[in-house]
């Protein structure tokens, strides 16, 4: 999976676009972010200009991945 198809999958599960942002870096606040630093794919929660629960990949893939089942929960039905 690449970010646009994680974007589309997202779309999808009805995930508000309020709670994540994907590609735009900085420390947004109250969402959960995925982006790419230093050849790294990162993930964590944006909160008062601090990251939390920081987790770190080698692929756009596993990232992805990741992401979209972190917060696939948040899907409006």
């Amino acid at each position: 999976m690449n970010i646009y198809e994680l974007e589309r999958k997202l779309k999808i599960a009805n995930v508000p676009q309020s709670i994540y942002s994907i590609m735009k870096g900085g420390l947004p606040n109250e969402v959960y972010c995925l982006t790419s630093e230093n050849g790294n794919w990162i993930v964590y929660y944006s909160e008062r200009g601090n990251r939390s629960g920081l987790t770190v990949f080698k692929s756009e893939s596993e990232a992805c991945i990741y992401f979209y089942n972190k917060l696939k929960e948040y899907g409006r039905k």
